[in-house]
């Protein structure tokens, strides 16, 4: 093909070649998965584990039947709260921002069951379980950004479930390195069970 022949096939694709920008945008795959929820998930989004393929959820004893999965930007659309917590790491008060636990397992689908036990792991395999009763009460945050910075996979994101406990009679008092055995960062896998 000559210069002139590419040029023009060029100019007609840019006429009406290629669907507009919002078609393409309307068909773009989802971001890469950040949180999943599964257990007694009523109505998944995604299919049962795949032992093969997920790799670190299978490693680390998972298994669901069906899940309901969050990118980044599907957490982003969930209504956010901040907290300021004085965090053990450094000692200072840092502001925390992101949906509340509550309203991450109602986009999932997912009753808020005072009776409900969830199970969330890290990637480092830390594993916690606590009650959807306390996740109430404690008004837990699956916090996504310090300071208004998005938080980082290697640092304690991308998603760290997290209270203030500076504010909460059960943890103020405790000593720093006390107050956040419930709050594991690096979230990315929430079990919801019955309790």
């Amino acid at each position: 093909m000559n210069k002139r022949d590419f040029l023009s096939a060029s100019a007609l694709i840019g006429v009406g070649g290629l669907p507009p920008a919002p078609a393409l945008a309307a068909t773009a795959r989802p971001g890469p998965t950040l949180l999943t929820v599964g257990g007694l998930v009523p109505q998944g989004n995604r299919p049962a584990l795949d032992p093969a393929l997920d790799q670190m959820l299978f490693k680390q004893g998972v298994r669901f039947g069906q899940a309901h999965t969050f990118d980044a930007a599907a957490l982003q659309q969930l209504p956010k709260v901040s907290i300021r917590p004085t965090l053990e790491y450094d000692a200072k008060e840092h502001i925390l921002t992101g949906p509340t636990l509550l309203s991450v397992l109602s986009a999932a689908g997912v009753k808020p069951d005072p009776g409900l036990r969830l199970g969330m792991r890290a990637v480092d395999g830390y594993n916690v379980m606590i009650s959807v009763a306390d996740v109430a009460a404690y008004r837990m945050v699956l916090a996504t950004h310090i300071d208004g910075q998005p938080m980082g996979l290697g640092s304690l994101g991308p998603q760290w479930a997290v209270y203030d406990a500076d504010r909460l009679a059960a943890f103020k008092d405790k000593p720093l390195n006390e107050r956040f055995g419930l709050c594991p960062w690096g979230v990315y896998y929430i079990d919801v069970a019955p309790g």
